[in-house]
């Protein structure tokens, strides 16, 4: 069996490791355009900030080490051409120009994302930087040490992460996001109102609400951007604005979704039987909804690439499906979150409520306790649990992994209130706040 694996970030690795141990006989060539693999862009912020000192800590696999495996990689390799019915490719040498032609029986599409780039004036400017790669991380850090105006269009997850590393480096920093809110896409007003204040006693800038209109330069370098509302003075930009998936080579030939995001079952197959397809170039199951949809994680990445391999000769272990379930540590926050917020569910026109619990993480006779906010969503009538977010400067963020399983299990709030959760003063209180949002819930 000939395999063709075309990209190697975390879906192409875990899908690579495993095929390996369970098809020791398989010729797997592997395609990837960059020079490296499995790099961790979660850790970007980190690193940017002082904390990861080492990005090579950032990688978790190496080409030698898939080569010494037995794996055929090409590096720096970009694919051109392919035809998946015919099980053809043509791929060019990055370095030499040179261009090969392979075949396969198996086809494992892991191309991922990349970022969205808007057609703005100026946007080509010297210091306009994007972010998603090792390469893109030593650009943003060795362009950082002689800035001092930095500008982060782009108010989610990166862009926040990035904007407290700033800060945290003392420079003037500006986030410019066309929302009204930061993060609006994982949590509440609530939620969003307490983090902004934050930010604004750490003297951060917050353009929200506008939208960039034209990148400022002189003598081909970024000096400021402009907005729907203002001009805000910048020699360093940082675009975050968010990802789309990599398929353009496949447009035509298998299912996708309208912004280019692959179809797959619940084994990971796309339209075509012995086409595969898994993390960020990927629609999935989202459970909230029951539908697919477009959620670009590393952990949606590493599950589903290696159930393409579990599933690549026949229908083995189903997906189960995602939640969308992510974490954020933001200067003294600890904040998680889960399925959908109660403004993405009202303005999909579904029928919910909510419970929002303030708590204390321990029992007040002990000496120290911080406060716990958390906010439950669910169908009104059903009582079925659709989202969850939590918010302490205690990390409590484990139980929205809880909740992750609750949603996907399609738990009620009824049942929400009964689980059997434990008690010992040193962690929580003798009714779990978890059990409180249930038995809340009306």
């Amino acid at each position: 069996m000939k395999i063709a694996v075309i990209g190697c970030t975390h879906a192409g690795t875990a899908a690579i490791s495993n095929m390996i141990k369970l098809y020791p006989d398989a010729k797997i060539n592997v395609y990837e355009k960059n020079d490296n693999i499995s790099f961790l862009s979660c850790g970007i912020a980190l690193h940017v900030s002082g904390i990861v000192k080492d990005p090579n800590g950032l990688f978790y696999a190496t080409p030698e080490e898939l080569t010494e495996l037995g794996v055929n990689m090409f590096i720096k390799h970009e694919v051109m051409d392919i035809d998946v019915e015919k099980k053809t490719l043509v791929a060019r040498n990055l370095v030499t120009n040179e261009t090969i032609q392979d075949t396969f029986d198996k086809l494992v599409i892991t191309t991922g994302s990349w970022p969205v780039i808007p057609k703005i004036e100026g946007i080509d400017l010297e210091n306009v930087l994007l972010c998603k790669n090792f390469h893109h991380a030593e650009t943003i850090i060795e362009k950082a040490k002689e800035a001092k105006n930095i500008v982060v269009v782009g108010a989610g997850y990166i862009g926040i992460e990035l904007v407290e590393a700033f800060e945290m480096s003392g420079k003037n920093v500006t986030l410019i996001d066309g929302e009204q809110r930061v993060l609006s896409k994982y949590l509440d007003e609530d939620f969003t109102d307490i983090l902004e204040e934050d930010f604004q006693k750490r003297d951060i800038h917050l353009a929200l609400g506008e939208t960039v209109t034209r990148f400022v330069g002189t003598d081909k370098k970024v000096t400021a951007v402009q907005t729907t509302n203002g001009t805000y003075e910048a020699d360093l930009v940082i675009l975050c604005i968010g990802f789309q998936p990599n398929t353009q080579l496949f447009k035509g030939q298998i299912e996708m979704l309208d912004n280019g995001a692959i179809k797959v079952d619940d084994y990971m197959r796309t339209s075509n039987k012995d086409v595969f397809a898994a993390g960020d170039s990927c629609a999935i199951h989202y459970n909230p909804t029951g539908e697919h949809a477009y959620i670009p994680l590393a952990t949606n990445a590493v599950r589903m690439g290696t159930l393409v391999a579990k599933n690549l000769m026949e229908p083995t272990i189903r997906y189960m499906g995602t939640q969308g379930t992510s974490g954020l540590r933001l200067f003294d926050q600890n904040i998680a979150t889960t399925g959908l917020t109660e403004m993405m569910a009202l303005r999909m026109g579904m029928n919910v409520k909510s419970i929002t619990i303030l708590e204390h993480d321990r029992p007040e006779f002990m000496p120290t306790y911080e406060n716990i906010m958390l906010k439950v969503v669910y169908e009104e009538n059903t009582k079925r649990i659709v989202g969850a977010q939590i918010m302490s400067k205690v990390d409590v963020t484990q139980s929205i992994n809880t909740l992750s399983v609750c949603i996907q299990n399609q738990m009620t709030t009824d049942e929400l209130g009964f689980v059997d959760f434990f008690f010992q003063p040193h962690y929580n209180k003798p009714w779990n706040f978890l059990n409180q949002a249930g038995l809340q819930a009306i």
